[in-house]
């Protein structure tokens, strides 16, 4: 097409590996360790190693595809390639609503942080912004969106600088807090409070799942990189085992540096007294520098991740698009700069709405988070699948144990949504199936040409089983306004066993060829040369 540009290749291994840190390490970390604590006590700890475990597995899967198929929006393409259009339509739309949807949390979080400097920019009594702070909101998305519109040189530079900063004060805080640590902290209150449960409320609702999720942009990007195949897979272990080495320290250290005198009313009071708890423990700490630079970069480290979120989501759209169920205007890419331009309009106007006022503003958070993790829980099928129907497929990086790795890293992810509770999955899945249902009323609106509608309904029955299966466990369930039927560890048990029965499903039920194409755009780019800085 003549009007059709080419991704540049400009993103080296270090600008890849920033990119994955720079998404996890946002907004979240500065929240989460107080929620964590108030859930499980000191053993929250474990909660951090078991969240990043279960995150490498999926790690894996992504290396192996994202080197295999360096797709830009790969994660929301893939599904296509293995099962066609209808399910690439419904986790497409996860997505984009999920992270569309980050980029205004991240920016709703500075406001927050600049409040406590400038408190006009936060109705008195509640979170939410005044005039004055949803107008601090738009400036900064306004601010994303240019640095992602002028080139993507433009937005690695602009996220290495934020980025050097953002890693500088948790290092901080790990190397402060040492000094003020006590273990007596750890059984003070008792160590796991609320057992085995309350570490798994802290994974999925405490904060955990939420800080871990940075794997998305790294595989986004993958037609932009220089030597995809061997920078994906290595930008993807050094993200995932970094951030559990510093998540893990930064929350053991902060439940060891509390006054134990304020532990005698237990752990269950600890996210009230440190809503903000780096800041908070510094200033109980007298360590009032360490507040001052913990608020500025609770400033900046959001902020860095609404400009990652922001360019992810535009290569989303854009892959959606490229995909056949959205509009192909946003499939296009301008020629000079190689950004798709129309999906970052998109993706700016979608941000905007969702800082609008809505009254289910935290309902939505947790929502997105799991849509994140479902999105996540697709590529362990696919790649099962790719050895099926794509046996010639050539991986440049080969994981061994894939076989065992897949299932159970799609297990792992079924167990994360199981423990977000009834409340946030009953919106989240009942409206996967009514995506489901307009699907089917506007069948003859969707690409058909490739693969038979009868087809794609053939190879999305088993999501659809898995969507109920889901409901109804969590319905059953004892997390989050379940019924409390079934405990611990019966539906655990269940859920290993339905998800094992799903996996193997939705392995054996993909298109009888897959769906990949050769995507002239993503690898014409192979032969561009990297822009000069």
């Amino acid at each position: 097409m003549a009007d059709q540009g080419k991704f540049k290749k400009t993103i080296s291994l270090l600008d890849l590996t920033l990119i994955g840190l720079g998404a996890i390490f946002g907004s979240a970390w500065l929240f989460a360790v107080s929620n964590v604590a108030s859930k499980a006590g000191p053993a929250g700890s474990f909660s951090w190693i078991i969240g990043g475990v279960i995150i490498l597995l999926i790690g894996f899967v992504y290396a192996e595809l994202g080197a295999a198929l360096p797709r830009t929006g790969g994660i929301i393409r893939y599904p296509v390639y293995s099962h066609g259009h209808l399910v690439g339509y419904m986790i497409s739309f996860i997505t984009i609503i999920a992270y569309t949807s980050l980029i205004s949390i991240e920016v709703t979080a500075v406001r927050q942080y600049v409040a406590f400097w400038f408190p006009g920019l936060t109705v008195n009594g509640s979170e939410s912004p005044t005039v004055a702070g949803w107008l601090l909101q738009f400036g900064l998305l306004c601010l994303f969106f240019l640095l992602n519109y002028w080139s993507v040189k433009t937005f690695a530079k602009s996220n290495i600088i934020i980025s050097i900063f953002k890693y500088f004060v948790p290092l901080t805080i790990i190397t402060v807090l040492i000094f003020y640590f006590k273990s007596a902290n750890l059984s003070a209150a008792g160590f796991a409070p609320s057992g085995f449960t309350g570490i798994q409320a802290a994974i999925s609702t405490g904060g955990v799942m939420f800080a871990y999720l940075g794997l998305h942009p790294i595989v986004s990007v993958a037609s932009e990189v220089k030597n995809p195949q061997r920078n994906i897979p290595i930008a993807l272990f050094l993200c995932i085992i970094l951030s559990a080495a510093i998540y893990t320290a930064l929350q053991v250290l902060f439940i060891g540096a509390i006054p134990t005198d304020m532990l005698s009313s237990g752990w269950e009071n600890i996210q009230k007294e440190f809503a903000l708890p780096f800041k908070d423990i510094a200033v109980v700490l007298g360590l009032g520098w360490l507040a001052f630079l913990v608020v500025f970069d609770a400033i900046l480290s959001p902020g860095g991740n609404g400009n990652i979120f922001m360019n992810t989501t535009a290569r989303l759209v854009y892959a959606w698009s490229r995909n056949g169920t959205l509009f192909k205007i946003f499939s296009k890419i301008d020629q000079k700069t190689g950004i798709p331009r129309s999906s970052l309009w998109l993706s700016f106007g979608l941000s905007v709405f969702w800082t609008l006022p809505f009254p289910s503003w935290n309902a939505l958070v947790n929502v997105c988070s799991v849509a994140l993790i479902l999105s996540y829980a697709i590529a362990p099928i696919s790649s099962a699948t790719f050895r099926v129907n794509a046996k010639n497929l050539e991986k440049p990086f080969k994981l061994r144990g894939m076989s065992v790795i897949a299932p159970l890293s799609f297990i792992f992810a079924s167990y994360i949504v199981y423990w977000s509770g009834w409340t946030t999955i009953s919106w989240l899945l009942a409206s996967q199936l009514v995506m489901f249902v307009v699907y089917l009323l506007f069948s003859k609106y969707v690409p058909t040409r490739e693969v038979s509608l009868a087809q794609q309904l053939k190879s999305s029955w088993w999501l659809i089983g898995y969507y109920v299966m889901m409901l109804v466990f969590s319905y059953t369930g004892s997390f989050g306004g379940g019924l409390g039927i079934l405990s611990n560890p019966l539906d655990l048990i269940l859920i290993a066993i339905g998800s094992l029965g799903i996996f193997y499903w939705a392995k054996y039920s993909g298109l009888p060829e897959a769906l990949i194409d050769d995507d002239e755009t993503d690898d014409a780019a192979n032969q561009v040369q990297p822009a000069s800085p």
